[in-house]
């Protein structure tokens, strides 16, 4: 198979635009909560607002009544009773239009989970093999949760601090506009520091983001394989090799916080100054009587000013999540925008009723036979041609790297009911081949054709379900032993599915599990041995009862009393089927119709057991152990 490669986000947003509009057009259907939502932010900000300018008229009645000795104690107390009621409205709407958005939020990050699911699901494999698991996990994790942030916070954030900055701005000119040149000063003070410290702290959270990625994929890669790493006593490696991982990731979260912490005591003692001189400059103005300033309007002023500082440090708080979303954003949005699976096959795959002077219908319902559906374009006709599994290479080459080619110059020819194996070195390209047959890959050069009809007009799903395989890596489910059985074919019968096991050999052990055939599978399988997984594996492939069948190397961890077993089963599942091997157990292939013997690519040798045996030639040093089947 082809390396493994490093997932790349981009060094920096190409369009942050962009990718926010991106987000926003997932939050269709929710123009009424949006509507509340922003109303709540707006009543939520304005009461803060009308409830600080409440305090003028508050303190000078305190004021006027400490100097006359006449309190006009009814006004005081309708005062506080309006000032009781902003706030309640305050309340009120901050909950409402919170839990709005945290509606909206969950929901648009579940439409973005569907789209990136999907388009998962329709991508070639190719893509999964130049991409790791961790660094593909972390798109729903991380890059995801960064965007929940963005949306149920720093959004709402933004509005209430616009609407908190212009109500506010407002206020102080009308209480005092000489004061409020010097919240201008600060203001765009402020935002010069802001745009430095973010600018570097950009950079920062993007490459937190890659290593943090990095780690995921090496945990996961550690956790999967701890019993090989037990096996070879190989923990102090891995420790190392995760110690420099995570120091990599130190490094770029320190830098990347680095900027984002310190922003906060920059504004924090900004504010500090610049209240301390409104203070002292207001103070003096009201001893003075300049601008008709009074001791309320002072206490007012103050509270102002807090409230004009308070929003413009929270909006450059929230400026790093929304950095770090967007980042996550673009990873996500660049795995949603990557090419599908192309496939222009028209041939389909269809149930048949053939009649015995061979005339073929198409049939509502599974016959246990089956037709290609072939329309043609040129006079609109359509023909049906049996399945029968006849596959033919013609001069096959192929590379998973247009510099590195696999298979060179393959021929080969396999007849319905043929056994053929595939023997060789490791990356000879038997695997490949089997690649090849189900369109995992697309030949550059060469033709691969399938009952004589060239795959590539075949649809690709339709080829694939005339194909049962078995992999070498078995890989079941979370859900009963029945389910992972039914996986190859969703509408077997629970008799259907018996027979599957029995045919692999399976039944006896699943049928001595704790719950037999609804026993669950969690991990993987774990609480199954290696060859109990690949039985099941056998029978999931039995169910789907497929006119081809691959197995690459299927019995390799099963004992030779099991696989004998199995062989005897397997016979009447492999009658008048088209059957692919690879193994490395030579003893497993001596009944096959022919065998390829292949090295670097190419086809050094072909036929049956005896014939191979007479030559004298590779297959027969491998089979009489002069050299090791690698």
């Amino acid at each position: 198979m082809p390396p493994k490669a490093n997932m790349r986000p981009p060094a920096k947003p190409r369009n942050a635009f962009a990718s926010l509009k991106r987000i926003f057009s997932y939050m269709y259907g929710f123009k009424l909560h949006m509507t509340f939502a922003v109303i709540g932010i707006i009543l939520s900000a304005a009461a803060g607002v009308v409830g600080t300018n409440m305090l003028k008229p508050i303190i000078d009645n305190i004021d006027d009544a400490l100097k006359t000795g006449d309190w006009d104690k009814d006004a005081f107390i309708g005062l506080l009773v309006v000032l009781s009621a902003v706030y309640a409205m305050g309340a009120v709407s901050t909950f409402v239009y919170q839990r709005v958005m945290m509606k909206v939020s969950t929901t648009t990050l579940m439409r973005i989970r569907n789209d990136l699911f999907d388009k998962m699901e329709s991508l070639p494999v190719r893509f999964f093999d130049k991409h790791t698991h961790g660094e593909l996990m972390s798109l729903y994790t991380n890059d995801t949760d960064a965007i929940r942030e963005m949306l149920s916070n720093s959004v709402a954030q933004f509005i209430s601090s616009a609407v908190t900055i212009a109500g506010v701005l407002i206020s102080m000119i009308i209480l005092s506009w000489r004061l409020t040149i010097l919240v201008i000063v600060m203001f765009f003070l402020m935002i010069k520091i802001v745009g430095f410290i973010g600018s570097h702290s950009s950079k920062g959270f993007i490459a937190q983001q890659k290593a943090l990625g990095t780690v995921n994929g090496y945990i996961e890669e550690m956790i999967d394989g701890q019993k090989v790493v037990k096996v070879f006593c190989r923990e102090d490696k891995a420790d190392e090799e995760f110690d420099i991982l995570n120091e990599q990731l130190c490094q770029a979260a320190t830098k990347a916080n680095t900027f984002a912490n310190v922003l906060m005591p920059i504004m924090n003692n900004l504010s500090y100054l610049h209240y301390a001189a409104t203070a002292i400059i207001g103070g003096i103005m009201a001893v003075k009587g300049i601008g008709g300033m009074t001791v309320g309007t002072v206490v007012a002023y103050l509270q102002l000013t807090r409230s004009f500082s308070h929003p413009i440090t929270q909006v450059s708080q929230q400026l790093n999540s929304v950095l770090t979303a967007l980042a996550g954003a673009e990873r996500i949005f660049n795995v949603i925008d990557e090419q599908p699976e192309s496939d222009d096959g028209y041939v389909t795959l269809v149930n048949a009723d053939i009649t015995p002077d061979g005339t073929i219908t198409e049939a509502p319902r599974r016959t246990g036979r089956w037709a290609w559906r072939h329309p043609h374009k040129a006079d609109g006709t359509v023909t049906y041609t049996e399945v029968h599994g006849n596959v033919e290479f013609d001069d096959v080459y192929f590379g998973y790297e247009p510099e590195k080619t696999v298979l060179n110059g393959i021929t080969l020819y396999a007849h319905a009911g043929q056994k053929i194996a595939f023997v060789g070195s490791t990356g000879a390209g038997k695997t490949t081949i089997t690649n090849l047959i189900n369109r995992f890959y697309d030949v550059p050069d060469g033709k691969i054709r399938y009952d004589g009809i060239n795959i590539n007009k075949i649809k690709k799903d339709d080829l694939r379900r005339s194909q049962s395989i078995v992999l070498q890596d078995t890989h079941l489910f979370t859900g009963t032993v029945m389910e992972n059985i039914r996986y190859g074919k969703l509408d077997a019968t629970d008799e259907e599915v018996y027979a599957a096991a029995k045919l692999a050999n399976a039944d006896t052990f699943i049928r001595h599990l704790e719950n037999g055939y609804d026993t669950m599978l969690t991990a993987d399988g774990a609480n199954l041995s290696q060859g109990q997984r690949q039985l099941l594996a056998i029978a999931r492939a039995a169910v789907a009862d497929p006119p081809v069948l691959i197995l690459d190397e299927a019995t390799s961890s099963i004992d030779t009393r099991t696989e004998a077993l199995i062989e005897k089963g397997m016979d009447s599942l492999m009658e008048g089927r088209t059957v692919f091997v690879i193994a490395h157990r030579l003893s497993t292939v001596r009944n096959s119709n022919a065998i390829m013997v292949l090295e670097h690519g190419k086809i050094i040798e072909r036929g049956c057991h005896s014939e191979l045996i007479a030559q004298h030639g590779k297959y027969y040093q491998l089979y009489t152990g002069m050299f090791e089947l690698s």
